[in-house]
């Protein structure tokens, strides 16, 4: 097995509705944390650990993004495009259009644009090595609306909604560990011959479609730091946690 990662994708189509009004005129990956956007801060990230060869999915404001990677000679790395001006993909019809991208590497990274993380990528990729999930999803125990449901060999089993009291159970298990995503996601190739839909859809669905016959495992990273800055209500924390 190859434990060399040098692909990922950054999923930063999405409208970042919840970044109004800044992503009335701009894509949210371009929003800005003490005078540097959420993209250059992400993809410095992954070129710590060694990702030189990355795919950006666009759609809201795409041409923006483009201008960004270029002003900035594409931080020194490969950086491409999977343009989805016509027809907003979400997540796992995003990967889908861009699973070609991925023909020559065994393993790969997804990494949600609207997050900020110190998570040692390096300590989450030896993990997926040593378990060999399909899938392994960055997760940690903080207060959230949306779960994931892991039983005690950290095995995704399902997933739950406390505000609404929705439930999806994949796998049954005496007791069920809720943890929340922390928008990283390490994939195994294998993981794009699973597809039971062809359209957009979610990503979460994707897992939750496949998680009885396929192991997909979560990785705790509760002593890093980790905000969703999606959401205005969180920008001053980010600004102190990422100076």
């Amino acid at each position: 097995m190859d434990n060399q990662i040098k692909k990922a994708m950054v999923f930063a189509a999405g409208l970042g509705t919840r970044l109004k009004p800044f992503t009335d005129n701009h894509p949210k990956a371009l929003f800005t944390i003490n005078g540097k956007t959420l993209l250059e801060r992400n993809i410095e990230y992954l070129i710590k650990y060694g990702i030189d060869d990355i795919i950006i999915n666009i759609h809201h404001f795409g041409d923006q993004i483009k201008e960004h990677v270029s002003k900035n000679n594409s931080w020194g790395i490969k950086i491409c495009f999977s343009d989805e001006t016509n027809e907003l993909l979400d997540t796992g019809g995003g990967l889908i259009k861009a699973a070609d991208f991925f023909d020559d590497t065994e393993n790969f990274i997804l990494y949600n644009a609207d997050i900020l993380t110190n998570l040692p990528l390096d300590e989450m990729m030896k993990f997926h090595f040593k378990y060999n999930p399909l899938v392994t999803l960055s997760v940690s125990e903080r207060k959230s609306s949306r779960y994931f449901l892991f039983d005690k060999d950290n095995i995704l089993c399902g997933w739950e909604n406390v505000n609404t009291g929705e439930m999806k159970i994949r796998l049954i298990r005496d007791e069920y560990y809720s943890k929340a995503f922390s928008g990283i996601h390490i994939v195994n190739r294998k993981f794009l011959k699973t597809r039971i839909k062809a359209e957009k859809y979610s990503i979460t669905d994707w897992y939750l479609d496949i998680c009885a016959q396929q192991k997909i495992m979560g990785y705790n990273n509760n002593s890093s730091s980790f905000i969703d800055v999606g959401k205005t209500i969180n920008v001053e924390e980010a600004e102190r946690m990422f100076p």
